[in-house]
């Protein structure tokens, strides 16, 4: 288990090597080729050292890596300010978002699927204003409006990624808890039921939930995330939050545990159909 800057830098060196060996070439002729020593070569590939996003640009080009969506997530790995669009807006709230917040927006905003177990709150990226800002409020002690209201926007901003062009994928099975759980009082929880209605029936979401009836089951452990990418299975990671701190799963053994873990979740919750009955009928004070 590792922070999200080591993990980061690991992944991001792993796929740099693999990359390099693809081209056909030793880590001293790739050194040669952008007129490195060697040894730089080695410690960016081995995630000893970090490496600045006009270095990666560098080794990409010397390896002919001509795919511009892997490109950019490598860059935005190398904490690229560049790009266009929804993948570096966060820079704008850097004074307010701790570094692991900033990690996480980053591989969200790149990743291509994401699968999460829900045990307490709604997911962000289904959050009403209201609502998000009663968890954010509640959650960080001691902020003041301005920067509640900071925190309130990048929670919303976040969302922009299931309307993106292609959107992200978003797999979610919610603990009935999270439907219970009275978060802004009943208005607001009203508001949130009938945002999780709307965003249920989007193509790009598959939402389930886990009802009480169904007993103990493999995510009361507590909640977590998974980030698939389309350009490299090889950057797959899983997220636990903690209160002052996220960790990142990324081992192989760790990816198929969550993974069977979810898709287990998923096959004793609720089906995505009978998930929006359940949630209208709460919503409705059955």
């Amino acid at each position: 288990m590792q922070h999200g800057p080591a993990v980061r830098r690991r992944k991001l060196g792993a796929e740099l090597r693999a990359l390099r060996t693809s081209a056909g070439l030793t880590s001293g002729e790739a050194a040669r080729l952008v007129g490195w020593h060697q040894s730089k070569v080695s410690r960016i590939e081995t995630g000893a050292s970090g490496v600045k996003p006009a270095d990666v640009r560098l080794l990409l080009d010397a390896y002919a890596v001509a795919d511009a969506q892997l490109r950019e997530l490598l860059l935005v790995l190398a904490g690229s300010d560049e790009g266009a669009g929804r993948h570096h807006w966060w820079h704008a709230y850097r004074g307010v978002l701790p570094p692991t917040y900033r990690d996480f927006i980053s591989l969200e905003s790149q990743a291509s699927t994401m699968s999460t177990l829900e045990t307490s709150v709604v997911p962000g990226l289904l959050q009403t204003p209201a609502y998000a800002r009663a968890v954010t409020r509640a959650a960080v002690g001691g902020l003041d409006d301005e920067r509640l209201d900071a925190l309130v926007e990048v929670r919303l901003a976040r969302q922009d990624v299931l309307h993106s062009d292609p959107p992200l994928e978003l797999s979610a099975v919610l603990d009935e808890a999270v439907l219970r759980r009275e978060i802004g009082g009943p208005d607001v929880m009203k508001q949130q039921l009938e945002r999780l209605l709307e965003a249920a029936r989007l193509p790009q979401v598959r939402l389930q939930v886990m009802p009480f009836a169904a007993g103990a089951h493999v995510g009361v452990t507590g909640p977590f995330v998974i980030f698939s990418f389309s350009s490299t299975s090889d950057l797959d990671v899983v997220v636990l939050d903690h209160l002052t701190s996220s960790l990142y799963l990324e081992r192989k053994e760790d990816l198929r545990a969550y993974t069977e873990a979810f898709n287990a979740l998923q096959f004793h919750a609720l089906s995505p159909e009978d998930s929006l009955d359940y949630i209208a009928g709460i919503g409705d004070g059955a």
